[in-house]
């Protein structure tokens, strides 16, 4: 008794018109997910994260005047980036998960390489080494703390005055940077950078404290 055929349940073979269609929406967001990574807000914070090792480089060299100021240009610059990227992201609507993750990261990465740096030629020695710990230990406190907190969905907001200690600690770090360089023009110069490194210390610590008062409270509240 002969049969009917039956009919392939699956095509073995897409026409190009359904692999079009297949593709269509993959192929969307591909290049959305590119643009993203690529907007000037998220540039400015790659740079950031490029000067840190070209300034570590520079610091080698802590007895050539060009090199320090070569090393000051590159950090100037860097700090400024810190600025830019955040009002590029909020101007022109640039916000992204990759740059609210690649920021503080990258400004953490150019505090800590020059305060070691800072340390290693003799620019920051003696009692102003403790000032240097300080902020270098509020940074990994902070950073703990945030990583914690996140898996709560708990953020914490930037102070008023955090924005005010990441100013002096990036002027007094600028200052130090330029070093012996600074000196040659402005006498005095790695004194005024000392006196700055220890305002920023006392400010790190304030700072510190009322973010791991207001995560303690968080922490207090998780019902877990």
């Amino acid at each position: 008794m002969p049969t009917e055929p039956v009919p392939d349940a699956i095509p073995t073979r897409l026409t190009p018109h359904a692999a079009h269609d297949f593709t269509a929406p993959m192929n969307a967001v591909l290049p959305r997910r590119r643009s993203q990574a690529w907007t000037l807000a998220n540039c400015l914070t790659y740079g950031r994260l490029v000067a840190v090792p070209v300034v570590v480089v520079l610091l080698f060299w802590p007895d050539e005047i060009a090199a320090r100021w070569s090393a000051f240009g590159v950090f100037v610059a860097a700090a400024i980036t810190d600025y830019l990227d955040g009002y590029v992201a909020r101007a022109w609507a640039q916000s992204s998960a990759l740059g609210r993750m690649l920021d503080p990261i990258a400004d953490k990465l150019l505090v800590a390489a020059c305060l070691l740096m800072l340390a290693a030629d003799g620019s920051i020695n003696g009692m102003s080494l403790w000032a240097a710990i300080v902020i270098l230990c509020r940074e990994v406190l902070v950073s703990g703390l945030r990583e914690y907190l996140a898996e709560l969905k708990v953020g914490l907001p930037v102070s008023r005055i955090a924005k005010w200690k990441t100013t002096v600690q990036l002027v007094a770090l600028g200052v130090l940077v330029a070093g012996p360089a600074g000196e040659t023009l402005i006498p005095g110069s790695l004194t005024a950078g000392i006196v700055l490194l220890w305002l920023a210390a006392a400010l790190t610590l304030y700072t510190g404290w009322d973010y791991m008062r207001a995560g303690i409270r968080h922490v207090i509240d998780d019902p877990r």
